[in-house]
């Protein structure tokens, strides 16, 4: 890891590091658009053909019998998992799913004026795609973290993908009772959930993470299919002046252990638990080589100059993971995509079973939204319902507001109502 003071003579090498973090995630995906372009373009035109060429090429599917995995496939491998796996499993489902069903909006009603009423309708998306990588590492959890909440929400129709899917990703369908289950990945799958082909039907939404090709297809495809976001590498923010320097570089190499670009920063006014948390990073990197390699290349401790400066370097990063020291330190946190509070709240956590989505924005986003939720899976449809009594309590207004900018037609159906025709025009 990096460390960097940001004062004295390496005031202005810290400030332009900071610059180029805030700008991160954009040059890796421009790399890749163009392939992606191509597959997704040739998948939307030619259907399964195309869909079942990268399947063969990148997927190793042999045909399209192989496609869809069946019910039966899906029930025997949950029977195949090791009983405590299943019952972690389990856990971590019923935590997910009690914290969407807290998140979940209502439908209300209201009368602010005699004659009116007003109000909102939460529908659900009528179907989800939820793309599962399985990649390094088989990621069940990212199949409860994404169909769960679609669940909740009440979504009829909810689609997993996977590459090559691991066993216990098979186990989490069968536990949540997934119906449809394809075995493709790639920028492939994401086109086919977009515009449909004659073996998957499309979607109304894709959510989930994948590799840079799965990202740049969903940038691809989101003004014709809804996304949620643009997930890239994983991201983690310490920032602490009395936190275990042995804690902190634990879930400093937890996270960056799942990509050589992942990255990892402490933040810190104390030198020398700076100095300690590289020192055990590299302790408890060194039989690690996929954190060794993204701590080397991405890993940075900033020393603040003040505690006022270290939280604003941290809301300045807008990481998709922070910890901080204490809850009094949620009142200055304005960007982070989840939030972990004290040494005892260790980062993994979240990834399983606490019940926040472990699906977060990352590349800085996270100044603009929150992680994925319940909330990606419902439309809030708002209603307006107007009285005789109403319409003339407000129409006039709304009349002159209409004639104001030159609407005459507008204004010509409120009065209408009212019985009068527009003052102009």
């Amino acid at each position: 890891m990096k460390l960097i003071r940001t004062k004295g003579r390496s005031a202005q090498a810290a400030e332009e590091t900071l610059a180029a973090l805030e700008q991160r995630g954009g040059a890796a995906l421009d790399e890749v658009l163009p392939a992606a372009r191509r597959i997704v373009t040739d998948v939307r035109k030619r259907g399964d053909r195309a869909l079942l060429n990268y399947a063969a090429k990148f997927d190793g599917l042999a045909g399209i019998d192989a496609l869809r995995v069946t019910p039966k496939e899906m029930a025997a491998a949950w029977k195949a998992i090791d009983p405590e796996l299943r019952e972690a499993l389990t856990v971590s489902a019923k935590q997910i799913r009690n914290f969407a069903q807290r998140q979940l909006p209502k439908s209300w009603s209201d009368s602010p004026v005699k004659g009116l009423k007003t109000g909102q309708l939460v529908r659900p998306l009528g179907s989800v795609g939820c793309y599962v990588p399985s990649g390094r590492h088989p990621l069940p959890s990212t199949l409860l973290m994404t169909a769960i909440p679609a669940q909740v929400a009440g979504v009829r129709r909810i689609v997993a993908v996977s590459p090559k899917p691991a066993p216990e990703a098979l186990a989490a369908a069968h536990l949540l009772g997934i119906k449809e289950f394809y075995r493709v990945g790639g920028a492939h799958a994401v086109s086919a959930l977009a515009y449909g082909t004659a073996s998957i039907a499309r979607v109304d939404k894709i959510v989930g993470p994948g590799n840079l090709y799965v990202t740049a297809a969903k940038k691809l495809v989101a003004f014709d299919c809804a996304i949620d976001m643009l997930a890239g590498p994983t991201e983690i923010v310490v920032t602490s002046d009395r936190g275990d320097a042995a804690a902190i570089a634990s879930d400093l190499v937890a996270q960056a252990e799942h990509d050589p670009a992942a990255l990892a920063i402490f933040v810190t006014t104390r030198i020398d638990l700076a100095r300690d948390v590289i020192a055990e990073t590299k302790l408890r990197s060194c039989e690690n080589s996929v954190a060794r390699q993204s701590l080397t290349s991405n890993g940075y401790v900033f020393v603040a100059a003040s505690v006022e400066e270290a939280r604003q370097i941290t809301n300045r990063l807008a990481a998709e993971h922070l910890t901080v020291d204490a809850a009094s330190d949620l009142k200055w946190v304005e960007n982070a995509g989840s939030v972990f509070v004290g040494r005892w709240s260790s980062q993994p956590m979240g990834d399983y079973i606490s019940g926040p989505n472990h699906t977060l924005p990352t590349g800085g986003m996270a100044r603009v939204r929150g992680g994925l939720s319940v909330n990606d899976f419902v439309k809030l449809i708002t209603v307006q319902q107007y009285t005789a009594q109403g319409i003339r309590a407000l129409g006039p207004k709304a009349a002159l507001l209409a004639e104001a900018e030159g609407l005459v037609g507008h204004a010509a159906a409120i009065r209408t109502r009212l019985g009068k025709r527009s003052t102009r025009g």
